[in-house]
């Protein structure tokens, strides 16, 4: 209730083309903003922004070190999406096999 900050989910997070590119650029490396800003067109603010909507899904997190916070992966969050793709997988393997199963049917 007494919450200010609205928290967005793992898919909010990921819709967003930029943020799945922070994601790709921390997953090789723990970086500053700065460094990761380097990889854009847009502003070091505008970074700011996408990595507070990835750490309040908790995909990122961020610590100090030294003057500069560094941000990582957070592992932990991407289970939510791959339950949620697995679940997909499972259902187009199955339409996969039925298709597989009527084309040979009709080459006999």
């Amino acid at each position: 209730m007494g919450e200010t900050a609205h928290k967005h989910d793992v898919f909010q997070a990921i819709a967003d083309p930029t943020r799945r590119e922070v994601l790709r650029i921390l997953a090789k490396d723990e970086l500053p903003i700065s460094e990761i800003a380097s990889h854009f067109s847009i502003s070091r603010t505008a970074i700011a922004k996408h990595l507070l909507v990835l750490s309040e899904a908790n995909l990122v997190s961020g610590k100090k070190v030294g003057r500069e916070k560094r941000f990582h992966l957070g592992p932990e969050a991407f289970s939510e999406i791959h339950q949620w793709l697995a679940y997909f997988e499972q259902f187009w393997s199955n339409k996969l096999s039925i298709l597989k199963y009527i084309a040979e049917q009709e080459e006999t």
